[in-house]
């Protein structure tokens, strides 16, 4: 997570991809500047309390970890996947996944033509996103693992930046599900990870952060909203 005690996906200062996480894409040139608005764009619209561009900064903080650790087969597609894999996100639809994999491939055929990237591995990545919590570890392979996890990390956090995240989605699904329908499927949804043998599908992520997402699941769980 970030150093600061505030997430950056909290942060409404937050609303562009800073040096240090561009500094993290494995990418042999800067990304065009176009491409950098048209993305920030994206994330700006509508605007969200967590699928926001802080998220996107914090996972290529976890993106960067992998790369230090077990790496990375495909780095520049996966990091690829980490910047566009909540661009399109309104709560309650759920063609949010598909729309932001097809956006990828627009914004890779426009402005990345000639760069060799995989654009089918970028989306398929992207479109598994739409998938937490119901894939099991054997229907995917390592590196699809570690992506998955580095954008569920959140849920390993420590408690006041998980709190956060927890009520940013809330505030995501304000004015679209009527409340006490969303806390139902989201405490559904939390159960659920709860009861899974493996929150996360890595050993990297499952060492590291297992025993923290279920403290905070647990937390969420039985706290009265």
């Amino acid at each position: 997570m970030s150093d600061s005690a505030t997430p950056a996906f909290a942060s409404a200062a937050r609303d562009r991809l800073g040096e240090d996480a561009l500094a993290l894409l494995p990418l042999p040139l800067p990304l065009p500047a176009e491409q950098l608005d048209a993305l920030h764009a994206a994330y700006a619209a509508p605007p969200r309390a967590y699928h926001n561009i802080g998220h996107v900064a914090e996972v290529l903080r976890h993106y960067a970890d992998v790369a230090a650790g077990p790496g990375w087969t495909q780095p520049r597609e996966t990091a690829l996947a980490v910047l566009y894999h909540d661009a399109i996100y309104q709560a309650g639809r759920r063609d949010n996944e598909a729309r932001s994999a097809q956006l990828a491939r627009e914004h890779l055929a426009r402005w990345l033509p000639q760069a060799g990237i995989d654009a089918d591995r970028v989306a398929e990545l992207i479109e598994l996103t739409a998938r937490h919590g119901a894939i099991a570890r054997d229907d995917v392979d390592e590196q699809t693992r570690l992506f998955l996890d580095g954008d569920m990390a959140i849920l390993g956090a420590e408690p006041a930046v998980f709190d956060a995240y927890d009520r940013g989605i809330a505030s995501e699904y304000r004015g679209h599900v009527p409340g006490p329908l969303f806390r139902l499927n989201r405490r559904r949804f939390l159960k659920a990870l709860l009861k899974r043998e493996r929150i996360f599908l890595s050993d990297f992520f499952h060492e590291r952060y297992d025993a923290a997402a279920r403290n905070n699941l647990r937390r969420a769980i039985t706290t009265k909203r």
